[in-house]
């Protein structure tokens, strides 16, 4: 599916770059879960780091009921931003260096998850696409823990992405030059698991955290 961009969402630098079709937006969406939500407090511009994870046609992102992100964010414009870094384009020139990249930008009004089966159905599925099959293993939430949480939800219906791939662009002249041009790849790395000290005798790993991973 393909949504017409609006005027807010519409990239007119580069707009070559830009995608707005589900089958581009929504798979950087689900490769990386941190986010960026911009949103105006007290009159002014503020970014906040957290993370998102996506349900169909919609993101959610959760925190603190204590959040004043969260609280200034209910029923608010904001801006949702995911960004993937994938590598360092080196040309020929200072002026034709670039990167790649893959990115999501979602304006709309956020909206607050009251019910809370549908809270405790929220974390759950955010849990499980991190790690497939935690949630089940897991001690369950307890009424406190389930207040003490506010999840917020954004449709994804004004929403478009920029992606960059590919060696530099330099300009034709600039190709008979002896000088070295390519892409350095940029990419997660995982290390070993590091076990709490506090681990009853004989637990191990489960293989969702042996094989985590993202990006």
């Amino acid at each position: 599916m393909t949504s017409a961009p609006s005027d807010r969402t519409r990239v007119r630098r580069m707009n070559k770059r830009a995608h707005y079709d589900e089958a581009t937006i929504h798979p950087i969406l689900d490769a990386q879960p941190m986010c960026t939500v911009g949103y105006v407090f007290n009159g002014s511009p503020v970014v906040t780091p957290t993370l998102q994870w996506r349900e169909g046609h919609h993101i959610y992102w959760h925190g603190s009921s204590a959040s004043r992100m969260l609280e200034t964010c209910e029923d608010a414009d904001v801006c949702v931003n995911v960004t993937i870094f994938d590598g360092m384009v080196m040309a020929r020139s200072a002026f034709n260096h670039s990167c790649n990249y893959r990115s999501v930008m979602a304006f709309g009004k956020a909206f607050k998850v009251t019910d809370v089966a549908e809270k405790e159905a929220r974390l759950k599925t955010f849990t499980d696409t991190l790690w497939p099959g935690r949630w089940d293993m897991l001690r369950k939430m307890t009424q406190k823990e389930l207040k003490a949480t506010t999840i917020l939800g954004l449709e994804l219906s004004e929403v478009s992405a920029k992606v960059r791939t590919g060696p530099p662009g330099d300009d034709e002249e600039d190709y008979a030059l002896p000088i070295w041009a390519g892409v350095v790849p940029i990419g997660y790395r995982f290390g070993p698991l590091i076990d709490d000290p506090r681990l009853l005798p004989g637990v191990t790993a489960p293989d969702h955290a042996k094989n985590f991973k993202f990006g």
